[in-house]
């Protein structure tokens, strides 16, 4: 520590590049294509530069210095790619990446790059105590490996007035944040818990996750819906903050809905007097100011400059907010005229909190890229609603490709760029011959990665890159946008294609679908426990909670728990008399839909004559939740009507929710879907809900893809039909029945539709409280029901 006077302070600690970054940034966002080759290229360029390097030359250097500025000590850790040694001068190596050509730098190099450069020169002649110091660019084209290198020779003298005015532009920064922290920790310290009173169950998981965080493991929680998951996982980890456990808390979910629910109780505990920085993310298509996503300098003003006036943008919202929604975002966007989905990610990268979608986490192509380990190990990840996560992982870890998407490309560029035109057509001729070798079948399962369809978009890759670099900056005022949107989206698409075949291995399939107009070709990740579990691996702690995690061993198996990893399951506070549960065992099934939905029908109407209030009626399928709709609506019943479609805009959602109002004076039937946006995440209590009919067991729609998934694990010694069918489908009924009871003071009926609820495995995956039920043979629920419990 050092201090002034009295009083003590803690040095301020900063790496090298974000430094560097911060006070050299400058320039505009250019075009939607910005070259991964950093990323998939960087470590196999820098090794090809540092095996030329001489015996006594050094590599991956790691230096640390110490500045005092306003009495105030800076440390300073970095690592250089290399120190090596040039015509008898020490020479600080830089070694960039780049996808353009080389002949387009522009100058002797990027400012940023020399800034950087000059830095470690600074740090290493201060510790060996050199005169002066040669710097070097070596600047390496990615795909061709031509090199092109730029020197400058400073003095001492200069790097150290160089390092000096860096650290004057960033300490102004430092402490703000500084300051913030100071205030932050002292307002978790007299933090309590926001609400008078615990509800039941609230303080084990409260502890649970102190004690998770505490020993640097993970949790498996199974918590009721109504107990207030949401604060009781939040308030223990803003605590380890305050004690220094915790550096940022990650607030991951599926849904908008549940995101919202993190604000709020964030909004809460901030009213108590929490001062926290808080941001959280939206998709950049749903907060663009543009119509369309054209992120280039020369179409967005708010692209133009960009980093000339992000770090003011930055600045003055985390001076002036905490708790930075969507709304507070574009309102500092606008004012500072700073793209709003990138600005949110620069305040992300300062803040203490962050409330996101899944993909910032654990999805390869989207994570916080930035994120330093050393960050990493000091966050916790809160993983809301966690049952969703084993078939978002399976996305995130799968990738496929079309044989139309290349065909296109084909004929747009046979004029445009005969090397991308011949790229698309090798892959394109390729499909052609799979499709020739599956046309009996139609489709195949490969063990092996499809090697020479990986070959062949290798190449398309690197030519697409380099086109996208050099021809798609002028593509719009050519009037060639459209063409090279498509390129755009197909190199991404190639480009993840490649990023998951490093990734397979006996836990993938390669799924072939070969038909008349289209061929896919995907490699499938069958089992992503591995994979969330290394995406995971970085963090101090991770807690999985939903009230759904049923089974639980499925749960930590395919979410890849450790052995060490704690497992909790809170009973529910809410008491058997709050549910009226009744069971009509038709038959759901696929080819008996036509017979029984009169059934249904008839089963609704009766209950709009029974109940007044407000049900939803969930459905497996749209073309079923439209039959039974049609088959109701000729019923002579005085009932309100909704029907969920395919692709609601969220004002439409909004208005389907708000319709669900207490005292109206007729019944109103919401129709929707089963694992759809209205059967999670939903809150609608007190009267608001009255009842809820669950119609089937969920399974999904059978087919290839999931007896793919049913074959491998029963061949690993699971039960694979459970596994690919079972537990995924009755997640999404026990979703949709707790809609239901939402409070201790809520009740109301439940209907489960389906004979297979009585029978097993299905049947004891239903909830304590909705095992003893009503069974009736039945259709109208006025008839007699006679009591059966399991």
């Amino acid at each position: 520590m050092t201090g002034t006077g009295d009083r003590m302070k803690e040095p301020i600690h900063i790496s090298v590049r974000p430094l560097v970054e911060y006070v050299h940034r400058s320039g505009s966002i250019h075009s939607g294509f910005r070259s991964n080759s950093s990323m998939l290229e960087g470590t196999r360029v820098h090794q090809v530069i540092q095996k030329g390097y001489k015996e006594h030359d050094r590599k991956e250097v790691h230096l640390r210095t110490e500045i005092l500025y306003k009495d105030e000590l800076f440390i300073i850790e970095g690592r250089c790619d290399g120190l090596i040694e040039l015509d008898g001068v020490w020479t600080v190596d830089e070694i960039k990446s780049i996808s353009l050509p080389l002949e387009d730098i522009q100058g002797d190099g990027q400012p940023v790059h020399w800034a950087q450069a000059f830095l470690y020169a600074y740090m290493i002649a201060r510790e060996e105590q050199h005169h002066s110091m040669q710097v070097q660019l070596t600047y390496v084209q990615a795909h061709s490996e031509d090199i092109r290198r730029f020197r400058r020779e400073l003095s001492f003298a200069e790097l150290e007035v160089f390092a000096q005015e860096m650290i004057a532009g960033y300490a102004p920064y430092a402490f703000l944040l500084r300051a913030h922290a100071e205030k932050r920790d002292a307002s978790i310290a007299m933090l309590n818990f926001p609400f008078d009173t615990y509800r039941s169950g609230q303080r084990t998981l409260a502890g649970s996750v102190y004690k998770t965080i505490a020993e640097g493991v993970n949790l498996f929680a199974k918590a009721p819906t109504g107990i207030g998951k949401t604060v009781s996982t939040l308030f223990p980890a803003i605590k380890a903050i305050g004690e220094g456990q915790v550096r940022r808390v990650y607030y991951v979910t599926a849904r908008t809905t549940t995101r919202a629910a993190a604000e709020e109780a964030y909004a809460r505990m901030q009213a108590q007097g929490l001062h926290m920085h808080v941001v959280t993310l939206t998709a950049k298509d749903k907060i663009c100011f543009k119509d369309e996503n054209d992120c280039d300098a020369g179409s967005c003003s708010m692209c133009e400059g960009y980093y000339d006036r992000i770090n003011g943008a930055v600045s003055d919202i985390l001076a002036n907010e905490t708790l930075m929604t969507r709304a507070v975002i574009e309102h500092y966007a606008r004012k500072h005229k700073v793209c709003p989905f990138e600005f949110s990610l620069d305040v992300a990268y300062a803040s203490d909190g962050i409330i996101s979608d899944y993909n910032y986490v654990f999805d390869p192509r989207i994570s916080l890229k930035r994120l330093l380990e050393e960050h990493k190990r000091k966050g916790v990840v809160l993983v809301d609603e966690a049952h969703n996560l084993v078939e978002r992982g399976r996305d995130m870890f799968s990738a496929e490709i079309l044989k139309s998407s290349f065909l296109e490309l084909k004929r747009e560029f046979k004029l445009l760029s005969p090397e991308i035109a011949a790229a698309a057509s090798a892959v394109n001729a390729h499909m052609i011959m799979l499709r020739k070798q599956y046309a009996d079948t139609g489709k195949a399962v490969e063990t092996a990665a499809p090697q020479e369809v990986l070959k062949l978009l290798a190449p398309f890759v690197e030519a697409a890159e380099r086109e996208l670099v050099t021809g798609g900056s002028t593509s719009h005022a050519s009037g060639e946008g459209t063409a090279y949107a498509l390129l755009l989206d197909t190199y991404f698409t190639a480009q993840n294609m490649l990023r998951i075949a490093a990734l397979y291995d006996e836990r993938y399939v390669t799924y072939v679908e070969a038909g008349r107009s289209e061929v896919r070709v995907k490699l499938f990740c069958l089992d992503p426990s591995h994979l969330l579990g290394q995406a995971i691996k970085g963090y101090r702690s991770a807690i999985y909670f939903s009230a759904t995690l049923t089974p639980l061993a499925y749960y930590r198996d395919m979410l890849g728990a450790n052995e060490e990893d704690y497992t909790l399951q809170v009973p529910s506070p809410f008491h058997q008399e709050q549910w009226d549960v009744r069971l009509l065992p038709l038959s759901i099934r696929y080819r008996d839909r036509e017979r029984s939905k009169g059934a249904i029908a008839d089963m609704l109407a009766a209950l709009v004559v029974e109940r007044k209030g407000n049900i939803l009626v969930f459905f497996p399928s749209y073309p079923y939740l439209r039959e039974v709709y049609e088959e109701f609506m000729l019923r002579d019943v005085s009932a309100n009507t909704l029907v969920q479609s395919p692709g609601m805009t969220e004002p439409e959602r909004d208005r389907f929710l708000e319709a669900f109002q207490p005292g109206q004076e007729h019944t109103l039937l919401g129709f929707a879907v089963l694992g759809g946006v209205f059967a999670e995440g939903v809150d609608l209590p007190g009267d608001r809900l009255n009842g809820v009919v669950v119609v089937g067991v969920g399974l999904p729609q059978i087919g290839a893809e999931r007896d793919v998934l049913r074959d491998y694990f029963s061949e690993q010694g699971r039960n694979g039909f459970n596994y690919a069918y079972v537990y995924p489908g009755m997640n999404k009924v026990l979703q949709a029945g707790g809609r239901l009871i939402r409070t201790e003071h809520d009740e109301g009926l439940l209907v489960l539709v389906d004979d297979r609820f009585a029978k097993e495995p299905y049947a004891s995956l239903l909830p304590d409280e909705w095992k003893s039920y009503r069974l009736t043979e039945q259709a109208g629920l006025r008839k007699e029901w006679i009591d059966y419990e399991l």
